[in-house]
């Protein structure tokens, strides 16, 4: 690990209306390392990840990516920089199968026109097979016939196939059983561990402190701290997400 950040945010500010979703937040993630983002309903998250991607600007504060400051002004700026998110809703087509979703929106089509099915079969089958996807039977089998833990595999694999560097995967594991559950935290270190940054959403203390590496608290917009799990425990987040201390209290005027 280099311990370089491939994607930095320095100070970045989000309002909307009168609330102020961020506030001077600074965030890293390094490549070969899962980073967890967490914080109770309201800290900010969700709004700091779609920030990164591209859905929304940040008001203030600046973002590099592979040390040039960058400015993101969608999600296909953000993807072009190599930057995915694999959402809690996992965004796949229920009625097409496993190469078409890979694929969808980013067709190979062969010089006469046609799509061209062998190689973005073969390709598909590649990723899969680099991020030890096992589980499933044929690449042509429809979405809706697969598991919560295929799905998720799935599309995490459909970020990864284009070249990207920073994934991003929001609540991957909320609603699957023990077995699916193990199969995609042993994806998610697998995708540390082959050099990429992980970002990991997630309130599930239990799996965060099985496949990161560090921990970003996040409380009412605020950054309260950055832990390495390896020198931290459950009572310590808990402690820091729910009372971790404020540089002021929202809402109140900031004196002069």
């Amino acid at each position: 690990m280099s311990g370089q950040p491939i994607l930095e945010l320095r100070g970045v500010s989000k309002r909307f209306g009168a609330v102020q979703a961020l506030t001077n937040v600074d965030f890293r993630a390094i490549p070969g390392e899962v980073m967890a983002l967490v914080g109770d309903n309201g800290a900010g998250k969700s709004t700091l990840i779609k920030g990164v991607a591209g859905i929304y600007p940040f008001d203030e504060g600046e973002v590099y990516f592979e040390g040039r400051r960058v400015t993101i002004h969608n999600p296909r700026e953000a993807s072009a920089l190599g930057i995915e998110v694999v959402y809690q809703d996992l965004a796949l087509a229920d009625n097409l199968d496993v190469v078409a979703n890979m694929f969808l929106g980013r067709e190979q089509v062969s010089r006469v026109g046609r799509l061209s099915e062998l190689e973005m079969e073969e390709a598909c089958i590649r990723t899969l097979s680099g991020l030890s996807v096992t589980t499933l039977r044929s690449v042509r089998l429809p979405v809706a016939a697969l598991s919560g833990g295929q799905r998720q595999s799935i599309a995490v694999a459909k970020a990864v196939m284009w070249n990207s560097k920073v994934v991003i995967l929001d609540e991957p594991t909320a609603a699957l059983g023990v077995a699916q559950t193990r199969q995609v935290l042993d994806l998610v270190r697998r995708l540390a561990d082959s050099g990429l940054a992980v970002v990991l959403i997630s309130h599930n203390l239990h799996d965060i402190f099985e496949v990161s590496d560090r921990i970003t608290v996040l409380r009412l917009g605020y950054l309260v701290r950055e832990m390495v799990v390896k020198e931290t425990d459950y009572e310590s987040v808990v402690r820091e997400m729910t009372a971790g201390q404020l540089n002021r209290v929202p809402g109140m005027r900031d004196h002069e």
